[in-house]
């Protein structure tokens, strides 16, 4: 059973494979991490280290910048699905949401 989520998401049972316009994402584990994350809260700005934090957990050695990487390429996907939409919103020096 697939749960409803905002603008086009929807996220398959088990929230290991999202659909995006009706399309499934071809999304890293890092990437569905991320996009999870957002989609859990969508108005609210998760700041870099928090899904550092959430995404890596003790993995995270890397910098918050790691994020901005997975984001972009994420973006890059859901751009691919629908080029005129640009559904994560960057919040400079706060992170990132899902409008």
């Amino acid at each position: 059973v697939a749960a409803p989520a905002p603008q086009g998401f929807v996220i398959e049972a088990g929230g290991s494979r999202i659909r995006f316009r009706g399309q499934l994402l071809d999304l890293t584990r890092r990437e569905l991490g991320l996009l999870s994350r957002l989609l859990a809260a969508p108005q609210r700005i998760h700041s870099r280290e928090t899904l550092l934090d959430a995404v890596w957990g003790h993995e995270a050695d890397s910098g918050d910048r790691t994020v901005d990487t997975h984001i972009k390429t994420l973006r890059a996907k859901l751009r691919a699905v629908a080029p005129e939409l640009d559904p994560i919103r960057t919040h400079r020096g706060f992170g990132y949401s899902l409008e």
